[in-house]
């Protein structure tokens, strides 16, 4: 088990055995890139394959297990999550950049996710006695409705939530009945390792839950591809999710895409400027801005445009940018290299079409040799590609708005459609805010980037496909409906 230590040979989890595999590959510190958090096995398709053969072959039986060993199996690994936050938050910071405090608060809603499914298990799922009973039109007849699981699904994460979405994503479909393939981000694999690990220990039968880790292109595509996966679960870029949606949809299998946005945070002249600044720091800045829900899009009506962009200033020029596990720090260092330099490309895109430089953007050299980089901000307009492009990075815009009706349009002109916020005062704003923003999630005076783990979770437009994540609206992703018709 990790306890914060280097981990050697992080291996394949198929059938209820670990395995080696052929290649292996090595995860890094980004607060420190001499420092090796794990070596790890890397899966080819025929290791995927066998994963997938696996959890075809394991679902009949866990299908029709009753709901009180999905609950106690899920209520288990959540327990655990909980009982070793600080340690595994340790790892997911040492491997990923998130700040420790943050980090440990993302394995603690990884366990909470696991507990609330447990629950799920007896309200309303597949095999869960929560179907409907309905009249039939015909005399004598009994009309029941109910969910059954779909079989298997295959589950695609992304690097920076690596215990929070696999959890999301595992629990519901362990909790209504279905076998599951998980492959975890390359880049986080030691996270990945770890909470299959505790998975493993669950009492699970062999083969319902497997994890491999390799390539989107081998591994991913496999997933994809493969006749034996019912549904694809994925997070990750709007690229891939359309290679996605196009090779499993082509099969008829279902498919579930969560792809980002570039969510806007709406500032009204009346709104609490103090409270503004600190939602745009928070939603714009914290995890260094590697959040699908970051507020990259800053919509400041002109009364108060000047006055939050000083103030904003002044709060940019205060975090402190360094070690995850260094106390006090604010915001840890970008994921990768290759990240932390398409990041500086895009301050330079930024100034090249003009937007005026405000704060930042530069890289940041500290004690360790890691992948910082100063928080930016620029002034836009809302053709630069500043604007209109995800960066997923510490890099926000500010747009002046004329009043509410301009910040409103500004906020709705985007391809994306995850979340957005309001900072206000007017009950009349806000209410219309909520109603009209084409987005799946919106906040109130709140950073964009903040949600429960019991309560749905996904966007609309270029954001999201298919039905939500999280909270009792899963269900509809992982089961499906079937009728049934009884002569009295």
């Amino acid at each position: 088990m990790f306890h914060g230590e280097i981990h050697q040979n992080v291996r394949q989890y198929i059938n209820g055995r670990w395995e080696t595999s052929a290649t292996t590959g090595v995860s890094t510190n980004p607060s420190d890139t001499s420092e090796v958090v794990a070596e790890y096995a890397r899966a080819d398709r025929r290791q995927t394959d066998a994963a997938i053969r696996a959890a075809s072959d394991a679902f009949p039986h866990w299908s029709h297990s009753t709901p009180q060993r999905r609950a106690d199996v899920l209520d288990r690994i959540g327990a655990e999550l909980l009982a070793r936050k600080d340690e595994l938050g340790l790892l997911l910071a040492r491997e990923e950049g998130k700040v420790l405090p943050e980090a440990v608060a993302e394995v603690a809603r990884a366990g909470q996710v696991f507990k609330f499914f447990a629950g799920e298990a007896f309200r309303g799922g597949a095999g869960a006695g929560g179907g409907e009973s309905l009249a039939s039109a015909r005399a004598g007849v009994q009309v029941d409705v109910t969910r059954e699981p779909l079989g298997v699904v295959g589950l695609i994460a992304p690097w920076n939530a690596p215990f929070a979405v696999p959890a999301w994503k595992i629990a519901p479909a362990l909790a209504h009945g279905n076998s599951v393939v998980f492959k975890p981000a390359e880049r986080v694999p030691a996270c990945g390792w770890a909470l299959a690990e505790i998975i493993s220990r669950a009492a699970l039968p062999a083969g319902v839950f497997n994890l491999v880790m390799g390539s989107g292109r081998e591994v991913g595509q496999a997933l994809v591809d493969s006749p034996h996966v019912d549904a694809l679960s994925f997070t990750g870029s709007a690229a891939v999710g359309e290679r996605v949606l196009r090779g499993a949809s082509a099969r008829r299998a279902r498919v579930q895409l969560e792809m980002g946005g570039k969510n806007a945070l709406v500032v009204l002249a009346d709104a609490d400027l103090e409270r503004a600044v600190d939602c745009a720091v928070q939603g714009a800045y914290f995890s260094a801005g590697q959040r699908c829900t970051a507020s990259s899009r800053l919509i400041v009506e002109a009364a108060v445009h000047d006055a939050f962009v000083a103030r904003l200033r002044e709060r940019l020029k205060a975090l402190r940018v360094g070690h995850a596990l260094e106390r006090g720090v604010e915001i840890g260092p970008v994921a990768d290299a290759e990240r932390l330099a398409g990041h500086l490309a895009w301050v330079e895109i930024a100034r090249a079409e003009g937007a005026e430089h405000v704060w930042g953007g530069e890289a940041l050299e500290r004690a360790t040799a890691g992948h910082y980089m100063s928080p930016a901000l620029f002034l836009a307009e809302p053709g630069h590609r500043i604007a209109r492009e995800e960066i997923f990075g510490p890099l926000a815009c500010v747009l002046r708005a004329t009043d509410y009706e301009h910040a409103l349009a500004l906020c709705n002109d985007t391809p994306f459609g995850l979340c957005a916020g309001i900072c206000t005062n007017s009950l009349k704003h806000a209410m219309h805010f909520r109603r009209h923003a084409e987005v799946g999630m919106t906040m109130v005076n709140l950073p964009t980037a903040g949600v429960d783990f019991h309560v749905p979770f996904g966007g609309r437009k270029g954001s999201g496909y298919g039905p939500r994540e999280q909270g009792r609206h899963a269900a509809e992703f992982y089961t499906q409906v079937k009728t049934g018709y009884m002569l009295a």
